[in-house]
């Protein structure tokens, strides 16, 4: 039996109201916060001390408010922020008080580790002043710094690289950050006076987050205060250069091969502009970008892995198109399939460099330039891909050009060359437009996109077309929700983007409602449905879910619990082994699942998440559960494991599916630290063992050494056989011009 599709009329009037309503938020104007910055001669000394004759000039910040829980209530700790630049950075610096000095969450110490139980700081700059980009610089109380740059103006990817410095220091009576943000790490125009700023700290022990400026609970560049005064900044020559050497030597211990490497790589970025830059790559090396968390696929169609690489995520933003893709906030979450919503991307840089079992493929040389000129974002990319397997050695290239117009939108075009997999010729154009206001009276955000896309195939003729609308609310508070809607034809093949489905319609809507109570020992209520709809192009149904959010509670200190049902039909056209020796017939299939989850504070040495799946599966039943620990006994160790298990029963067989994980990390201190992860899976029944150690003395600097090595139970009999492994070192240094 197959379920009925919800009108897509009903959906359209859903999200009317929510576009309607974008809860209680009260409405804030955050061009009345303005402050002028003051230029030193001498630069502060980070130490966090602030005893610095700079910060004498400091302009001070101190009208700062809740964001979470209460927005727009008085802070339950004092803070107050400086601001000073120099011809070569800016700085900030934060003095935050605090009660209960002894509570400060500082467990990590190892650079770009993450933990929302930590105390921070963090600052916001745009420096077009746009209200459409920017940069994310974030400091714990131990001196961890991680960094981002926005996407999409409301999301953030935080797996960027930026060169900046940062030093903190707990004191008696609270904390003190101190942060460097040197203008050769960032694009802008050094006409302009006036950049976006905007800072926040986050309380870890009960999650408050405090900031300068916010609506509807969120902080982002449309939503920003004003810094002005800037004058004579200076870039210097603009470039970067950062020469490497690797040594790598590879066994494969079942042929008894060994290769010994000893390369030199070279990367080189140059700012043509102030707010353009060139790159050059050259025999372009990733050794100590790490290896991907390990996935089970239960389906029939593909998985996706975001990007990790340095060189890649350099301005990534600006090759984002037509709002496609799921976003990495965990204010935005959905239970929508995030290959789902990446599918029909014209440009996914994973597919470069990479195989698509993600064995590294060499790259000889490459270049990019990204960057702005006047209202319009540029990004070209050209990468020479070595030969591997079948396929000759490749040339890539990719252009992206985006005007902005209205306030905060923008319309652009994308142009694709080349097939990094194989020898046939392939081209795509797409066109897009994408619609964003952040300036509804009640804080609320309206967000839309419009796009199409054209490939070109060797051997492919018509059905080539991809094309897809989406316009949502997605606000933190009160009501929320999407439409959105895309079609991706037969033929449609982007060759250096990414496709999960072809021939078929897909439609998601999602509505949603969040409270915050203040009622004791709550901070938030989330109830809603997500649905989605894929269909093929002739009309069939192969994929259709609604899932109900009846509940989703998290507490003062974040911990929380949620519930969820999900109504799932799949139509199978083809009989596909999910299992070995276990298949899925064609069919008609529609099934309930029920799943729990809950998860405490990462603000506890011990923290974790736990979550039981049940209910039918296909024409059988399922019980799926997993849990993930995480132990931080001090700020030098971390510990965590993983266990997830997939119990199947189907007419045509049963099997299980294991998929463990182990992480541990020790940090000498917080520029020496020794990272390790163990993964297994009883689908390949192979055994990897990643260890990396890494010194970085200052940002910009860095060596590494890699160990890796994989096993195989080949008789399944938990008897492991060394298969293959590599050790890698690697010196890299920036030198800046």
């Amino acid at each position: 039996m197959i379920r009925t599709q919800p009108t897509k009329q009903f959906a359209v009037v859903l999200l009317s109201l929510c576009l309607a309503d974008s809860g209680s938020a009260q409405s804030v104007d955050p061009q009345g916060k303005l402050i002028d910055v003051f230029q030193v001669d001498q630069a502060p000394v980070l130490d966090g001390r602030l005893d610095d004759d700079a910060w004498a000039f400091g302009t001070v910040i101190d009208d700062l408010h809740q964001i979470n829980p209460d927005e727009y209530a008085e802070p339950s700790q004092k803070s107050q922020i400086l601001v000073v630049y120099t011809t070569d950075a800016l700085y900030l610096a934060a003095r935050f008080w605090d009660t209960e000095p002894d509570k400060i969450g500082a467990k990590l110490l190892r650079q770009g580790a993450y933990s929302f139980g930590e105390d921070s700081f963090t600052v916001m700059i745009d420096p077009f002043n746009n209200q459409r980009s920017g940069y994310a610089f974030d400091l714990t109380a131990n001196g961890v710094r991680n960094q981002a740059v926005y996407a999409n103006v409301i999301s953030e990817n935080w797996a960027w690289r930026g060169i900046w410095h940062g030093a903190s220091r707990i004191t008696d009576d609270g904390w003190i950050a101190e942060v460097e943000i040197p203008f050769k790490t960032l694009s802008f125009d050094p006409r302009n006076e006036t950049w976006g700023l905007n800072v926040a700290r986050l309380i870890g022990r009960n999650q408050e987050h405090i900031g300068w400026v916010s609506a509807n609970r969120a902080q982002n560049p449309a939503v920003s205060g004003k810094i002005t005064g800037l004058k004579g900044m200076d870039q210097g020559f603009g470039l970067d250069a950062v020469p490497a050497i690797r040594a790598t030597e590879s066994k494969n211990y079942l042929s008894g091969t060994a290769t010994t490497i000893i390369e030199p790589s070279l990367d080189l970025f140059y700012k043509i502009t102030p707010a353009l830059t060139g790159s050059l790559t050259i025999n372009t090396d990733f050794s100590g970008t790490g290896v991907d968390a390990r996935q089970i696929n239960l389906t029939r169609f593909g998985l996706f892995f975001p990007e990790r690489r340095t060189f890649f995520l350099q301005d990534a933003d600006i090759f984002e198109f037509g709002l496609i893709g799921g976003r990495e906030g965990y204010q935005l979450q959905s239970t929508i399939s995030r290959v789902e919503l990446e599918s029909g991307r014209p440009f996914f840089s994973r597919r470069i460099g990479l195989t698509s079992g993600g064995k590294t493929v060499d790259i000889n040389i490459g270049g990019k330039l990204t960057g702005r000129v006047g209202r319009y974002d540029i990004g070209m990319l050209a990468i020479q891909q070595d030969d591997f397997g079948t396929a000759d050695a490749s040339d890539l290239f990719v252009a992206r050009f985006a005007a902005n117009v209205l306030e905060e939108s923008s319309v652009g075009m994308i142009l694709t060359h080349g097939d990094p997999d194989s020898d046939r010729g392939n081209s795509l154009a797409g066109l897009d437009f994408r619609y964003l206001n952040t300036r509804l009276g009640n804080g609320g955000t309206i967000e839309a996109g419009l796009w199409y896309q054209q490939s070109a195939t060797d051997g492919l003729s018509g059905d080539d077309a991809a094309y897809g609308f989406s316009l949502s609310a997605p606000n933190t508070a009160g009501l929320r929700g999407k439409l959105a809607f895309k079609e991706i034809q037969q033929n449609f093949m982007p060759a250096l983007g990414f496709v999960n489905r072809v021939n078929v319609r897909d439609l998601v809507t999602e509505l949603g409602y969040t409270w915050y109570p203040q009622a004791a020992g709550i901070r938030k209520i989330y109830s809603g449905v997500d649905y989605q709809r894929i269909e093929t192009i002739q009309g069939a149904l192969q994929s259709q879910i609604v899932t109900l959010r009846p509940i989703e509670i998290s507490s003062a200190s974040n911990d929380g619990v949620s519930i969820q049902y999900h109504i799932v039909d799949e139509v199978v056209d083809v009989p596909f082994e999910i299992s070995e020796g276990v298949t899925i017939p064609a069919g008609a299939y529609a099934f309930d699942q029920y799943c729990g989850r809950l998860h405490t504070t990462e603000y506890r040495r011990l923290s974790g998440t736990g979550y039981y799946c049940g209910g039918e599966f296909f024409d059988g039943t399922q019980d799926v559960a997993g849990v993930a620990l995480t132990w931080r006994p001090n700020a030098h160790f971390e510990f965590s494991g993983g266990y997830d298990i997939y119990d199947i029963v189907l007419p045509g067989g049963a099997f299980t599916t294991r998929l463990l994980s182990f992480r541990a990390n020790i940090a000498f201190t917080n520029t020496w630290y020794w990272e390790n992860l163990v993964q297994y899976d009883n689908v390949s029944y192979s055994l990897g063992v990643n260890s990396i150690v890494r010194w970085v003395p200052r940002a910009g600097r860095e060596m590494v050494l890699v160990v890796n090595r994989e096993y195989i139970d080949f008789i399944r009999e938990r008897h492991f056989n060394r298969v293959s492994g590599d050790i890698t070192f690697k010196f890299s240094y920036t030198f800046r011009f």
